[in-house]
């Protein structure tokens, strides 16, 4: 790996971490988990896996994560988010638990278990601005949905039905879908593109 290889991390307090691990490192970067506030202070970037968004929470305010993330947030950290990392990063959750705490950083609204229960998952080709050669396969399992934006949000991708599924505002990333689930690295290395452009 060159010295423009960005260390990127995912926080592993719970959800899909082993596969975002490997979609980062076939992306070229230097991926790690990140538990605690020094591990958070030595990556270029972050990304939130999915998982249950109320338990993520608790964990982060447990491991000492959340004023230190939101910081780095604040400061410019470039951080993506799918399904429950979507709603850490919304600046108001719909459906949410009333002592419910996220990150922030992106102006929106995101409302929770959005498409249905488990049961109700499904996937679906999603046309992602930014990311070439076709649409992405869309894995939705109990997904979110973006209620609405602020001015400063770019809209990446919607469903057929005008569902908007893929938002960036700044240095920030966030899916309702799980791109790492499919083997298609694609939104990944949008992901890596955006940290390398920020350092």
């Amino acid at each position: 790996m060159s010295s423009s290889t960005p260390t990127i991390g995912v926080l592993a307090l719970q959800g899909d971490v082993r596969e975002h691990l490997v979609a980062l490192a076939e992306a070229d970067a230097l991926a790690r988990p990140v538990r605690r506030p020094e591990e958070l202070a030595e990556v270029d970037g972050l990304v939130i896996p999915g998982g249950e968004s109320t338990t993520m929470s608790k964990l982060a305010t447990l491991f000492g994560l959340m004023e230190p993330l939101r910081e780095r947030i604040r400061e410019g950290l470039p951080v993506y988010g799918t399904c429950a990392g979507m709603i850490m990063l919304a600046d108001k959750i719909l459906d949410g638990r009333d002592d419910q705490e996220t990150f922030g950083g992106i102006d929106m609204i995101v409302r929770r278990n959005a498409f249905g229960r488990q049961n109700e998952s499904f996937e679906t080709a999603v046309e992602v601005d930014g990311v070439d050669g076709g649409p992405v396969e869309g894995v939705f399992i109990r997904a979110p949905w973006v209620e609405s934006t602020g001015s400063g949000v770019e809209i990446l991708a919607r469903l057929a039905d005008g569902t908007v599924v893929a938002v960036r505002q700044d240095a920030l990333l966030a899916t309702s879908f799980h791109p790492e689930l499919t083997g298609d690295h694609r939104v990944h290395r949008l992901f890596v593109d955006m940290v390398r452009a920020a350092r």
